[in-house]
């Protein structure tokens, strides 16, 4: 719980202590912006979710993300990567069986880049968010439509459009 930065930037930030590394280099450390509503979301579960683990969320060093398995002292355990990928699991088969033997944390982070991208936070922002050295593997984990530059062109036209449109009135 200690690692949510209610204070930094404009929404709080998470700060990621284990995330995903690259294959040589290991977990890598950032703080991730709460933004997309995901502050209104991580307060949600804090106060509406998390009491239900029967602990104290304002004790020193209580999980954000409490197991149902309890330490010796009766104190809630962080929940594992396994029970995480296995829940993504259980959630895909039920509710989207057609991905049900593709959708990992690693889809997900490639999804959260591109919608991150299409929504206009820039390529060093989605950077910073997933923790990545280089710009160039931010650039590979972003997949927009075929259409991107046509989009792009019709809605730079109509922008214009506007503008002229107010000049002329």
């Amino acid at each position: 719980m200690a690692d949510i930065k209610w204070d930094l930037g404009r929404f709080g930030k998470l700060h990621v202590r284990h995330g995903k590394g690259a294959r040589g280099s290991g977990p890598r450390e950032r703080m991730v912006p709460l933004i997309n509503g995901a502050d209104r979301t991580l307060r949600w579960f804090i106060e509406d979710v998390w009491g239900q683990f029967d602990d104290d969320h304002t004790r020193a060093g209580a999980p954000l993300f409490p197991s149902e398995r309890k330490d010796a002292d009766g104190t809630s355990r962080r929940v594992g990567d396994d029970a995480l990928r296995n829940g993504l699991a259980a959630a895909a088969k039920a509710h989207l069986p057609a991905w049900a033997d593709t959708l990992t944390p690693h889809v997900l982070r490639h999804f959260c880049a591109s919608e991150l991208y299409l929504g206009g936070l820039d390529l060093l922002g989605i950077q910073e968010v997933l923790g990545h050295s280089w710009i160039a593997t931010t650039m590979r984990y972003i997949h927009v439509q075929q259409t991107r530059v046509e989009d792009a062109w019709v809605s730079g036209q109509q922008r214009a459009a506007k503008r002229l449109g107010g000049l002329m009135g």
